[in-house]
């Protein structure tokens, strides 16, 4: 890395552009629609119903409504290109010339970005990861020995073009190399992705100039990996990359954000080159870190004091007195959220279902503005200029705080009373030769992870119970008809253990949660989890309760239709805990444990009512891994007991299965064999079944199901394909610990997919089934 290596000061350096420092702004705003707008035009044009022009035109009018809005809410700073079509580091990828070759062949530049996030039928899509500790899924670049870096920044100058044709004082964003190459992956034998930063810094200085040449003020670029522990030379790294961008010849100002936790010693390092703002997480991050560094006094600081990914309302003193603290540490101080609100919903006006208590405990991106609107003026004109505001807040933390559904004695009795004995369960190979000689299962068994396609007539029958149309018995009705056809399907295909497919769930945490005290599910607040999947995170608010078994009559339904077993399905309390906006007046530990009781007492039900496998999924469990090394040993402790302590109430009889999905899980791989569930089924069809010698490793002995094809394509993997992932497979598991299933659920595919995919699963297990015992 021969970046130029930085001063320590701005000494030396070409003076930057002069730029007005900004004072209130956001990192970035959602992008799918307050209606989902987006996500329907995308999924128009995928189907052949919704023109090219007029899906650009509904991104036009969402960004040009975004723009509008924050500029009435008063920010002098716009961000610009956070809008995405399907994920920004795709789109990073794109801008730096570096989609993989194989989709050159197709034409259209839009329908070639779209194969390299979902795929064709003959070509595979880019793998998709979790987005550092969000719920968010990205795009993972691959950067091969032929990769070829070259500007491409046709997107962002468009939207600049937009944007000043609108009046709007426009600031792009764009990623930052060093979080680009940091979250890519090498292919082909290539050397690690950061070892070419020198050759993607040259496509960014080529970027800033022609963004100057387009009139642009400021450019922001966002750094979140400088939070992370991900190299030991990422402070050198962020000096020498912002020296080097900061000496072009033609730029705009740069603002430098940071964001999800404390950059620690990389501010010092940033605020060492002579880029022109700085942005730190003050929700995550340390007021302590920026303070003592005296380098800050010659920037612009941008205070990122209102969580932008969570959804409780900002406490204004607070908030206002930790500005008051940075006043004398920089030049010039702007008022932001923590990060990008694409991780919150639209607004709280679309929800009708609130009490006023937890109406006034709330803040969606809508009131996350004006939060931001109300502690820059405060901060500039003084408190009382901002009073009715500054009452509000307080009288709603007030309410909160004495609400009896907040603290529940007896759930907390209950907690107390836990003890080591409630959290494990007996010998792993007495469990598994108990299970099988209950279940008798052939070897390689067959299975699904638990969803099966959300027909029409289901959304059809859901839209209509909301509507009043129908009647719960005839729901009821409806989705028992679903389950009767789900069994049939999957006893006509020859799967082994069987699912009853989920047709009453709209979501796999929202489903629990609107059965659970203690949480509230919105009626609207939907956010992007990837591309056009969205998803409500349901509010936790209290202590969590049980009331009534939540799963036991659709199960056992399932189970009087076939002599096969059908799993029980639930989801963890890791999950749960992770796609929730969750509490934050009381640590993540607790919360879990008071999820995973509720769990617990749904898997004795289960059991009582003659379920033998019951599948608690945990695809959160990398999720929510703090981003600093310092920090992981805790999380893991405390998510693994959760996970016991929710499955270790069931006899050893019962077979307890887990999934895990789209996430790199080198650094939970202790973590996933610590949970000692009997069968793990994990994503491996994009990865290669890299995450079984990862497993073998840590001495993981226990059943397995390595995905054999990728749900989250429309392609329809062969035979051959499955048959070969299989084989490679048992390189690494013996056969009496190796289960066969797709990566994930089935919920977002079409049914003629689902069938031919898994008719050519259950083939292809036959024939390595019949390899192996003969």
């Amino acid at each position: 890395m021969s970046i130029s290596t930085p001063g320590t000061s701005p000494a030396g350096h070409t003076s930057g552009p002069v730029a007005a420092p900004f004072t209130t702004t956001i990192p970035g705003t959602p992008r799918i629609g307050p209606r989902r707008e987006l996500k329907r035009a995308i999924e128009g044009y995928w189907a052949g119903r919704v023109s090219a022009t007029d899906l650009e035109q509904t991104a036009a009018d969402l960004r040009r409504d975004t723009s509008a809005q924050l500029v009435a809410a008063g920010f002098d700073s716009i961000p610009i290109n956070t809008f995405s079509y399907y994920d920004q580091i795709l789109d990073t990828a794109v801008l730096v010339g570096a989609l993989p070759a194989r989709y050159d062949g197709i034409a259209d530049p839009l329908d070639r970005y779209f194969a390299a996030a979902r795929g064709t039928g003959e070509i595979a899509p880019l793998e998709m990861t979790k987005w550092f500790d969000t719920n968010y899924h990205y795009l993972v670049p691959e950067i091969g020995p032929d990769t070829t870096f070259t500007c491409h920044p046709d997107k962002v100058l468009a939207e600049v073009s937009e944007a000043h044709a609108q009046g709007v004082d426009a600031r792009p964003v764009v990623i930052g190399p060093i979080t680009f190459l940091a979250l890519s992956k090498p292919v082909d034998g290539a050397a690690a992705p950061l070892s070419r930063i020198d050759d993607v810094v040259a496509v960014y200085v080529e970027l800033l100039d022609r963004l100057a040449e387009a009139g642009v003020g400021w450019v922001q670029i966002d750094e979140p990996v400088l939070v992370t522990d991900y190299a030991d030379d990422l402070t050198a790294l962020a000096g020498s990359v912002y020296s080097t961008l900061a000496d072009a010849t033609s730029r705009p100002a740069i603002f430098v954000n940071t964001y999800f936790g404390d950059p620690g010693e990389s501010l010092a390092a940033l605020a060492r080159t002579p880029v022109e703002a700085i942005g730190v997480d003050l929700v995550e991050g340390s007021v302590d870190t920026v303070v003592s560094v005296p380098e800050l006094a010659d920037k612009l600081l941008v205070a990122g004091v209102v969580n932008g990914r969570n959804i409780w309302r900002t406490d204004l003193d607070k908030a206002l007195a930790t500005l008051g603290t940075l006043l004398g540490s920089a030049r010039s101080l702007a008022v932001s959220t923590s990060c990008s609100t694409l991780h919150v919903p639209y607004t709280l006006d679309a929800e009708d279902g609130l009490d006023d208590n937890l109406r006034g405990w709330l803040a969606f991106a809508a009131q996350k503005y004006d939060e931001v609107g109300v502690l820059s003026r405060a901060l500039r004109n003084g408190r009382e200029s901002e009073t009715a505001a500054f009452d509000a807040s307080s009288a709603a933390l007030a309410t909160r705080e004495s609400d009896p559904r907040v603290h529940v004695a007896a759930v907390r009795e209950r907690l107390a009373a836990i003890t080591d004995d409630d959290v494990t369960r007996g010998n792993a190979n007495d469990r598994i030769a108990a299970q099988n000689a209950r279940l008798g299962l052939p070897t390689l068994p067959t299975t699904t992870i638990g969803s099966y396609p959300q027909t029409s007539a289901i959304r059809l029958a859901r839209a209509a119970l909301r509507s009043g149309e129908i009647d719960t018995a005839e729901y009821e009705r409806r989705m028992r008809a679903e389950i009767d056809d789900v069994i049939a399907l999957q006893e006509k295909i020859g799967l082994d253990v069987l699912v009853h497919g989920e047709p009453e769930r709209n979501d796999m945490v929202q489903y629990f949660a609107e059965q659970l005290d203690g949480f509230f599910a919105t009626a609207n607040g939907w956010v992007q989890s990837y591309g056009t999947r969205c998803v409500r995170p349901p509010i936790l608010y209290g202590d969590v309760v049980r009331t009534h078994p939540m799963t036991v009559d659709w199960i056992t339904y399932a189970q009087s239709l076939t002599n096969k077993p059908v799993k029980g399905m639930l989801t963890g309390p890791v999950t749960i805990l992770a796609w929730s906006f969750v509490r934050d007046d009381q640590p993540l530990s607790v919360s879990a444990d008071q999820i995973a009781l509720a769990i617990r007492d749904e898997t004795v039900d289960l059991e009582d009512a003659g379920i033998h496998i019951i599948q608690v999924d945990e695809p959160a469990l990398r999720e929510l891994l703090p981003l600093r090394d310092a920090d992981k040993r805790t999380y893991l402790d405390w998510a693994v007991r959760a996970f016991r302590l929710a499955t270790s109430g069931v006899s050893d009889t019962s077979q307890i299965h887990t999934h895990l999905c789209y996430s790199e899980f080198g650094e939970v791989i202790g973590a996933i064999a610590d949970l000692d569930a009997d069968v793990t089924s994990i994503e491996a069809a994009r990865s290669a079944m890299e995450v079984l010698d990862d497993l073998n490793e840590v001495g993981f002995s226990n059943g397995v199901g390595p995905g054999v094809y990728d749900i989250h394509s429309p392609r329809v993997p062969g035979t051959a394909e499955i048959e070969k992932s299989l084989r490679a497979a048992l390189t690494a598991v013996g056969p009496q610990r190796l289960w066969v299933n797709p990566d994930c659920g089935l919920k977002t595919r079409a049914t003629p997919e689902v069938i031919a995919s898994l008719t050519n699963l259950v083939t292809a297990a036959a024939t390595v089934r019949g390899d192996v015992e003969n």
